[in-house]
Order: C-alpha cells, then sequence, then structure tokens
C-alpha cells in the first residue's frame, strides 16, 4: 500500500480543534439576532410590495377592459355610419324608382308603350 492508496479523508477528523456545542449555539444565536430583524422587515416589504402588484393587476385589467369597450365602440359606430349610408343608398334607389313609375304611367295614359 502506497501513499497514493491512502484515504483523502484519512487524518481530517483529528485535525478539527474539539468544538463546544454552546460556542457554536451563542454564535449560531447571534447571527440570527443579527440578521432576522432585517430578514422579517424584508419578508413584510416583500408581501406589501406583493399585494400592491396584484391591486395594479386587477387596476390593470378593469383598463384594458374600458379599452377593449371603447374599441367595440368605436366599431359600433362605424357600423351604425355604414349603414346610413347605405340606407341613403336605398331612399335614392327608391326615390329613382318612384320617379321611373311616374314617367311610366304618365306614358301609358298618354298612350305611349315602352
Amino acid at each position: 500500500v502506497g501513499p497514493s492508496d491512502a484515504s483523502p479523508d484519512e487524518g481530517v477528523v483529528e485535525d478539527l480543534p474539539l468544538i463546544d456545542e454552546k460556542a457554536v449555539e451563542q454564535l449560531t444565536e447571534g447571527l440570527i439576532s443579527h440578521y432576522l430583524p432585517d430578514l422579517q422587515r424584508s419578508k413584510s416589504a416583500l408581501q406589501e410590495l406583493t399585494q400592491n402588484q396584484v391591486v395594479l393587476l386587477e387596476t390593470l385589467e378593469q383598463e384594458i377592459s374600458k379599452f377593449k369597450e371603447c374599441n367595440s365602440i368605436v366599431d359600433i359606430n362605424a357600423l351604425f355610419s355604414e349603414a346610413k349610408h347605405y340606407h341613403n343608398k336605398l331612399v335614392n334607389i327608391r326615390n329613382e324608382m318612384m320617379m321611373l313609375h311616374e314617367k311610366t304611367s304618365k306614358l301609358k295614359v298618354s298612350g305611349i308603350y315602352i
């Protein structure tokens, strides 16, 4: 068994100093007491931000639906405008037909047939 056959972890446990459990506990508590207030403030700030984002998203959805309604109103207005245009065409055709009917009636009365 040569030097390359030795385990890389061999002797590591022996190299570590003895750890005082009470010291570890105190260091942990100190670390937590140092960072915990900032983390709690960050947590509450993130919760408030999340709530504000939800409100903002709801407001945006309402505004989007209003814009959609406005677009549909514009479409309806265009449709009414087009309907008015075609109604005017129909009225003109009707007037021309009435005028043609009167002319043909007069021609029939006067004895001229087409």
